[in-house]
Order: structure tokens, then C-alpha cells, then sequence
């Protein structure tokens, strides 16, 4: 199998995929957390026989009801105050039954527009800085391609990386108990680091090999040679990841299982983003030069 040949047709579909993404992240958008948008974030378990529907009836009007997987029950509303807190916990108990309360977080707006804002800029001081490391890191390959096309390339391929891990989570939030939140913001950063990392490896023997190259031979060629070079060591390397994460993810703490999950998403799309999406750019850049 060429991988370059069959990028010519999964670039497409990466394209697609991607835009897909975006417009999910527009509507119906993604569930975001009390962290970014403010509120207060209850969770309870409630008595055996007892449902969502029947806590519905006791809840201010506006406030979102969703099942975990270990069975409590979590409710986010407008900020609470504390009289109001105190006197829907009192209610609860008093119609349901003993219904320990397992969590309470209060955020006011501006702080979790802050936070928000805070976020996006830690996502977008790490891009900018990774193309720069890039860019001098390739610096003395400028009479084969200006090291910009890698930093740009391999950025393009962690944007992509990002994007459908966006999308993809942003449909599991409109299905499951799931929210964006910063532990959420950690699991994107740390898979542009581990997409970035995954491609400099394959551009770091196509630049050993354009200085073997004394012959010039075609640059498509070329990338193919260093992708069948580097290919076991990323798969081995991808392999000893997953079995951590999904240990992790099936043995661990509940609390972290949606981290896992998004590294586990994400370290699938970057190992294959590596061979399909960023060599290929690099490939086409070439080409049109």
C-alpha cells in the first residue's frame, strides 16, 4: 500500500470530517461545563426505585437532569445560592428520600467566561509556539523546502487532530452525562503534543534522507521511504500508549475516565494524521513549488 497514494483519497475525507466538526461546534454546539459558562453543578444519588423524572418535579424550571455511569445523578442549574441550595437539598430529602450529595461546584459567570477565555488562549500560545520550535528546528533543509512548510504542515495536521476530536465529543455530550471542562482542555493540549510529536519523528528522517538524497530523487517517493521507516516505531509507540489509557479508562478513577477518553480519541486521529494528512501536505507543497 502507498501511503501517499492513499492520502490523495483520505485527504478528502479528512477535509470533510473536519468541516463536519465545525459546523457540530456551531449547532447544536457542545455541552460546556459550569467551569466556562457559570452556574451550579449538584451531584446526588438518589434511593433505589427513585428516577430523574421524579427529581424533575422538584427542580427550579431551566435545570439540566443527566444519569452517570455509576448511577448518581447530576444537576446543573443557574447559580445557587446558599438558602436555596439548603432548601432544595431539604426538599429532595423530604420527598425522595435519603439522597446523599455527592458533589456541589458554584462558578459566577465571569469567572467561567474568564476560564473560558483562558483556555482558548493556552490552545492558541501552544500552536503558535510549536510552529516557531518547528520552523527552527527544520531551518537547514531551505534548499528542499522552506522549514515554515513543516511548522505550517504539521500544525495543520494537529488543527485537524483538535478539530474532530471536538466534534466527535461534542456529539457525546448530547448523549451522555459528558461536558467540556478544563480537565477536558488539558486532554486537547495533551494530544497536540502528542500529534506533534508523532509527526516530527517522520519529518525528522524525510530530512536525513533529503541529505542522502544526493540524486535528487522524486520528493513523493522520498516521504513514502520515510513513513515505511518510521512506521514501527509509531505503531509501537501508539500501542504502548493504548494500553495504558485503556487500562486506565476501563481500572481508574471515574473522575478521569472522560481525560482517557479523549486521549484515547485523540492519539487515534494523531497517529493517523501523521502518516495521512501531514506528510501529504508537505508532499503537495513540494509538488507545486
Amino acid at each position: 500500500m502507498s501511503f501517499i497514494g492513499a492520502s490523495r483519497v483520505l485527504l478528502p475525507c479528512s477535509l470533510a470530517l473536519a468541516i463536519g466538526s465545525c459546523v457540530l461546534l456551531l449547532y447544536p454546539g457542545p455541552r460546556l461545563s459550569v467551569e466556562f459558562t457559570g452556574g451550579t453543578l449538584m451531584e446526588i444519588q438518589l434511593p433505589d426505585g427513585k428516577t430523574k423524572e421524579d427529581l424533575a418535579t422538584i427542580l427550579p424550571e431551566n435545570t439540566s437532569i443527566t444519569s452517570t455511569r455509576n448511577g448518581s445523578i447530576l444537576i446543573r442549574s443557574r447559580v445557587l445560592g446558599n438558602e436555596e441550595h439548603r432548601a432544595i437539598g431539604e426538599q429532595i430529602e423530604k420527598q425522595l428520600g435519603p439522597s446523599p450529595e455527592l458533589q456541589f461546584t458554584t462558578i459566577g459567570p465571569t469567572v467561567g467566561r474568564s476560564l473560558r477565555i483562558r483556555a482558548l488562549w493556552a490552545i492558541a500560545v501552544a500552536a503558535v509556539a510549536i510552529i516557531i520550535y518547528l520552523a527552527f528546528a527544520f531551518r537547514k533543509i531551505t534548499h528542499r523546502l522552506s522549514p515554515w512548510t513543516f511548522a505550517i504542515s504539521a500544525m495543520i495536521a494537529t488543527f485537524h487532530d483538535t478539530l474532530i476530536t471536538l466534534g466527535i465529543f461534542t456529539i457525546i455530550s448530547r448523549f451522555t452525562s459528558f461536558e467540556m471542562d478544563l480537565l477536558f482542555v488539558a486532554g486537547l493540549l495533551s494530544i497536540i503534543g502528542y500529534s506533534v510529536n508523532d509527526t516530527i519523528v517522520v519529518f525528522d528522517r524525510i530530512r536525513d534522507n533529503i541529505f542522502l538524497d544526493t540524486h535528487r530523487e522524486d520528493f513523493s517517493a522520498l516521504a513514502e521511504q520515510s513513513i515505511r521507516q518510521t512506521m514501527t516505531r509509531t505503531i509501537n509507540t501508539g500501542t504502548g500508549v493504548m494500553i495504558m489509557l485503556f487500562a486506565l479508562f476501563f481500572f481508574g478513577a471515574e473522575s478521569i475516565r472522560w481525560f482517557v477518553l479523549t486521549l484515547i480519541v485523540g492519539t487515534i486521529i494523531g497517529t493517523y494524521s501523521s502518516f495521512f494528512v501531514a506528510i501529504p501536505l508537505l508532499v503537495c507543497r513540494k509538488e507545486k513549488s
